[in-house]
């Protein structure tokens, strides 16, 4: 999230239709007008939400945001206008929820920036497994992403790493008491841009076939890293770049990114060994309300409007209440 975050803590309208540039179109061809509309999907109970990460059960459609100010859990159930608390405020000690991540095994990943990852069963609610970030040096636990097989990788915008929990590692865990460290997969400090010291550097975090992508949210580039080598990478980005870079979302050669302070989707296409990427499409309006993850369901773009600028971690102000989770077409 943005430099200013110590501690990891969208306008209910009707359809508003505005029009994104497409990128890379020729210069003496006038640009065609493509419509993006951005409606509210539903709306989380309660005026402190500022919802931060947002996850899909790819069993059932349903969907979850977490709150970065309570670390609250809410569900969203397809069809319905309102989300239901589905882990209350403080559960388990955790004061803020940023990255989630449901896995096909009816687990639901939370972190809690601040520490580490809580793993739910989401069927009774139970709590499985937690993992601690180990050392007393600076931590900010932001993102997480699963692969093929059922590994999690967890970003840490502050140490420049990036965790992993195999499903091994959380099946010993459960069994044996519920509580163990997080150990790192990936160290990207000797690869990522110089920072000032506390900047915030890797953030969104996405799984590919072979591969990790990660974006630098400080210097806006994308990284790279080979799962079955480790070598790590920059991505070749032509027409744009990853500045405020926050929430990924990956389908098929697609990206899609969530820059949030400037209140922009970008759309890009990967190249197939995802070495490279071309910006297909930028749109940016205040609508979006600080927009920090996003998901894709049915053609559509799902974005937390997080309102981290009202009052929350990014400025004061008064939110707009309730938040919500918005659409987006077009992008």
């Amino acid at each position: 999230m943005s430099r200013s975050i110590q501690r990891r803590s969208f306008l209910t309208a009707a359809a508003l239709t505005v029009t994104a540039a497409v990128v890379g179109a020729p210069p003496a061809t006038a640009a065609p007008r493509i419509s993006t509309a951005i409606s509210t999907a539903f709306e989380l109970p309660g005026d402190r939400v500022y919802p931060e990460g947002i996850a899909a059960d790819p069993r059932t459609g349903d969907l979850y945001v977490g709150s970065y100010a309570t670390g609250a859990v809410y569900r969203a159930v397809p069809g319905r206008r309102t989300a239901e608390v589905f882990l209350p405020a403080g559960a388990d000690g955790r004061t803020t929820a940023n990255g989630l991540k449901a896995d096909r095994a009816g687990r639901l990943w939370v972190i809690d920036s601040t520490s580490g990852v809580d793993v739910y069963d989401l069927r009774t609610r139970t709590l499985l497994a937690r993992f601690d970030v180990p050392g007393d040096a600076p931590l900010l636990v932001n993102d997480l992403a699963i692969t093929a097989d059922g590994s999690a990788y967890l970003t840490d915008s502050l140490r420049g790493v990036i965790y992993r929990v195999t499903p091994a590692e959380l099946a010993r865990v459960a069994a044996h008491g519920g509580r163990s460290s997080l150990t790192t997969a990936y160290d990207l400090g000797a690869v990522v841009a110089p920072h000032p010291s506390g900047a915030f550097t890797l953030n969104g975090i996405v799984a590919a076939a072979h591969c990790l992508l990660t974006v630098d949210m400080t210097s806006g580039t994308l990284y790279r890293i080979d799962l079955t080598t480790g070598d790590v990478r920059q991505v070749a980005l032509s027409g744009g770049d990853l500045v405020n870079g926050d929430g990924l979302e990956l389908v098929g050669g697609t990206l899609w990114a969530a820059l949030n302070r400037t209140n922009t989707i970008t759309r890009w296409r990967l190249s197939a060994d995802g070495t490279s990427a071309r910006l297909e499409r930028s749109f940016t309006d205040t609508a979006l309300q600080i927009p920090t993850t996003l998901v894709r369901r049915d053609g559509r773009t799902l974005v937390v409007r997080s309102q981290f600028d009202k009052g929350g971690p990014m400025g004061p102000g008064t939110p707009e209440t309730p938040f919500t989770v918005a659409w987006v077409r077009g992008i």
